[in-house]
């Protein structure tokens, strides 16, 4: 009987390893297919309700000029998301008018809605060629790597997936999506066309053009290649000079607006009623005159600051 059951015990014991044995074989493969299926499938669908609301509005065709919006801003925002920040900051803002600066409830409302509305059209504004800005850093190094792989006898489509592969965003995605049209069968004009729909600036048609031309003529990639390198890394390190230089004179465009109108507030929370005369009739005329004045202050050192290279 005690012979029995310890066979039977070793049995189980046994059993129970076999068991964890190839459950966590189970865990190692079903995490190899997560990860696969993650590489094929990268967006993930959302599960709230509130995200749900958030992806039929995404779909609506409204949506789509918004999106293109934020890729050209080089934002990594869905229209969704991004109209929930604008709510989220004017509920904010109304609070903080409302209870920090002790403005009327009516006031409280109109203010956040004109500072959000604002800061909406002004953020494309000042970040309307941030993508292409990014994209054209990275030409740079697209070129090297390019031409790296043409010295070593790769092909140009051979050369795009390295670059998918080892660059980052922004340019990394777009050329991740060249390398699959290019395999499904798709010609290298029409890839790259595809691209320069979101990126026109003159260094990316530069480099289309290059590698165009090349195709069909023929002639020493390489070389051509590492010449394009070298003039986008001068110019890219000249543009960071000019960045530095004119730093402190973007940062005061930005403290000009913002001075006066904190200490504005600040005022009105220490002495109650301190902003009550600017709704009068000629107090709307000064405050119409100072935005103005700051306005036009501030969009002028801007244009003078921003040096085309």
């Amino acid at each position: 009987m005690n012979l029995a059951v310890s066979i039977l015990y070793s049995l189980a014991v046994l059993s129970l390893l076999f068991w964890l044995y190839f459950y966590l074989g189970y865990r190692k493969h079903r995490k190899e297919w997560t990860q696969q299926v993650r590489q094929w499938y990268p967006e993930e669908k959302r599960k709230s309700f509130i995200s749900k609301w958030g992806d039929k509005f995404d779909e609506r065709e409204g949506a789509q000029k918004l999106r293109n919006k934020l890729q050209s801003a080089n934002l990594g925002l869905l229209p969704s998301e991004y109209i929930g920040i604008l709510v989220v900051g004017y509920l904010l803002l109304f609070v903080v008018f409302f209870t920090i600066f002790n403005m009327v409830a009516n006031l409280s409302m109109i203010l956040p809605l004109g500072i959000v509305i604002a800061s909406h059209y002004l953020l494309f504004y000042f970040r309307k060629n941030n993508y292409e800005l990014r994209f054209n850093e990275q030409l740079a190094e697209i070129c090297r790597l390019l031409a790296n792989s043409a010295r070593s006898g790769l092909t140009i489509n051979q050369g795009i997936d390295l670059i998918a592969r080892e660059v980052s965003a922004p340019a990394g995605p777009e050329f991740s999506r060249i390398s699959n049209e290019l395999k499904l069968g798709v010609s290298l004009e029409v890839a790259l066309r595809s691209v320069q729909k979101r990126n026109k600036s003159r260094d990316f048609n530069l480099f289309i053009a290059t590698l165009l031309i090349q195709k069909k003529t023929g002639g020493n990639l390489a070389t051509t290649l590492d010449t394009m390198a070298n003039t986008f890394e001068d110019r890219k390190v000249l543009t960071q000079t000019i960045k530095t230089m004119t730093s402190e004179q973007r940062y005061i465009s930005l403290v000009i607006p913002i001075m006066p109108i904190f200490l504005l507030l600040i005022m009105n929370n220490v002495i109650d009623g301190f902003i009550e005369p600017l709704w009068s009739g000629f107090g709307l005329v000064i405050l119409f005159l100072f935005l103005g004045v700051i306005t036009l202050a501030t969009l002028l050192i801007r244009k003078i600051t921003d040096i085309k290279v």
